[in-house]
């Protein structure tokens, strides 16, 4: 019985930490229309952590690479809003990585 009992706590107490421990970095990025030819990024990880230094891609409709950069100091990146189709790939790393299609980033 005893036994049973250290046991039990044992397992709650890895089944909360588990699914904590499998969310804890994944990668945010929303970008927004300035309404002033510009878009701005921001970026971080579902822990609070900061995305400083994250790479950001933006990407033309074919795929040819317009302009590339990282994350400011406050997790931001700003750029001029390119003409026509374009797609923006906050890239963190291997599995850290989201692509948005400029249609869906509005004012």
């Amino acid at each position: 019985m005893k036994l049973r009992m250290k046991i039990i706590p044992a397992l709650i107490v890895l089944t909360l930490a588990l699914p904590g421990a499998a969310l804890a970095h994944t990668a945010l990025c929303s970008c927004f229309d300035n309404a002033d030819g510009t878009i701005t990024c921001e970026g971080g990880f579902s822990d609070g952590s900061s995305a400083s230094g994250v790479g950001l891609i933006v990407k033309d409709g074919s795929g040819k690479v317009l302009e590339q950069g990282a994350m400011d100091k406050t997790s931001k990146y700003t750029f001029k809003k390119p003409e026509g189709a374009y797609a923006v790939v906050f890239d963190a790393g291997e599995g850290h990585k989201i692509e948005i299609d400029g249609k869906k980033i509005l004012e």
